[in-house]
């Protein structure tokens, strides 16, 4: 005779750590009443200037989404907590977020140090998680995740569109110097940088490369050195206040004048900038959402996300904006095809994770796939920064696109490992003017 037992004598018996019999498995997964996102960002700090408005972007396209009957007929509400604190407190909240207030999915974060230190927390607590803003490539090219996935591009595009743009616009640039924020990403850009540049137009000269400390207010040792030193290009890829005041102190002293200025990550002080920005300088969005986009794949779309955030918010939206947009979207898309594919009933986690492998989702602007590793491939628009009557602040001109799948390493390649494979040929054929 076999007997069966339950899971309370099984418990009992002291096998709870044992794989029960089928007749003992997992009940299915039960449809919530709403739908709960753990959403990580910076409400406080320097980076907040990035994720103060990407909350106001989430809560935007959630009452959206509500008054529309949410996401497959389930409302949506978002928890939002601070990455101002540091790692090892966000890794605490959001272990939080999943065993006590029981959040379905995950958005995180902006800082890739939250991404690397948070990241493996999908694995544990097996809930998918969307990385909707930061940018270190290390996240997948490290490591394979099952419950993670990147909803964006991410450093390696962001760096490689804006370094091709300047050798189509200008390629007989001879030297360059860096003006970096002295942590992570500020070191890692300037890698991938040279990386490129060395592979693309070898034999340029590297005259200065400047880190000064993270929240720096004063730039006018490195300003004066560069004066000085008169390199061809100038990168930086600062961002926040410390972008903005480089900018300020830089013109004031017009060494604007004497250097191209390539800025990859500008167009989220764009706005702070206003008429203070120079012209003629290469600025980047990371991303293909410049608020003048002059074809995007929706402009319906395109212009009621942005004249929707304008009359609520009354500012534009920036790039953070549009990154935890594309989220948003992407958590849709995803969990409507999961839904679809149990005829209607709801996933389990695995099941919801499995949806976004592969998965193609539209945005306002054009499409975004995440491939078998979970990486975005996000298109880039790089242009020279202009000014013209429909905005009080710098908007690029001579814009040229940049497919994601062309300006991102191939799966189970290291990024710099792939953009020393590059050659000058490339130069040619990358992007097209739009």
């Amino acid at each position: 005779m076999t007997t069966t037992l339950s899971r309370r004598e099984v418990i009992a018996a002291g096998f709870g750590a044992v794989m029960l019999p089928s007749t003992l498995s997992a009940q299915p997964a039960q449809k919530p009443a709403e739908l709960k996102i753990g959403v990580t960002t910076f409400l406080s700090g320097p980076a907040s200037v990035f994720g103060v408005p990407s909350r106001k972007a989430c809560e935007m396209l959630i009452d959206q989404l509500n008054a529309a009957g949410g996401i497959a007929g389930i409302p949506v509400r978002p928890i939002f907590v601070d990455e101002g604190p540091g790692t090892d407190h966000l890794v605490g909240e959001i272990r939080r977020l999943v065993q006590s207030e029981g959040v379905h999915v995950l958005f995180q974060s902006i800082s890739s140090g939250s991404c690397l230190a948070c990241t493996p927390l999908s694995r544990e607590l097996q809930k998918v998680n969307l990385l909707w803003d930061c940018g270190t490539q290390r996240i997948f090219e490290e490591n394979r995740w099952e419950y993670a996935f990147r909803t964006q591009g991410y450093g390696t595009s962001e760096v490689l569109a804006p370094l091709l743009y300047l050798l189509k616009k200008k390629p007989d640039f001879r030297t360059v110097a860096v003006l970096n924020q002295d942590y992570a990403w500020g070191r890692d850009s300037w890698e991938l940088w040279k990386t490129a540049m060395d592979a693309l137009k070898p034999g340029v000269r590297v005259v200065a490369e400047m880190f000064p400390r993270f929240g720096s207010t004063d730039f006018s040792t490195e300003i004066t050195r560069l004066l000085a030193l008169r390199p061809d290009v100038i990168l930086s890829t600062s961002w926040g206040g410390e972008l903005v005041t480089f900018i300020r102190q830089a013109t004031e002293r017009r060494l604007h004048e004497r250097s191209m200025f390539v800025l990859p990550v500008a167009e989220a002080s764009m706005q702070i900038l206003g008429r203070s920005m120079p012209e003629g300088h290469i600025i980047g969005t990371r991303g293909d959402h410049w608020n003048n986009h002059p074809a995007p794949k929706d402009p319906a779309a395109f212009n009621a996300f942005i004249n929707a955030y304008r009359q609520r918010f009354n500012e534009y939206p920036i790039y953070p904006c549009h990154h935890m947009a594309q989220a948003v979207w992407a958590l849709k898309a995803g969990l409507e095809k999961a839904v679809a594919a149990k005829g209607g009933a709801w996933p389990s986690d695995l099941e919801l994770a499995n949806a976004f492998r592969g998965l193609t989702f539209p945005t306002p602007t054009s499409t975004i796939t995440l491939r078998e590793d979970g990486q975005g491939l996000e298109d880039q628009i790089v242009g020279l920064s202009s000014f013209n009557d429909r905005f009080p602040f710098a908007v690029p001109k001579e814009m040229m696109l940049f497919p994601g799948e062309q300006v991102s390493a191939p799966v189970g390649q290291k990024s710099t490992d792939w953009l020393k494979t590059l050659q000058p040929s490339m130069i040619q054929s990358a992007g097209r003017s739009i």
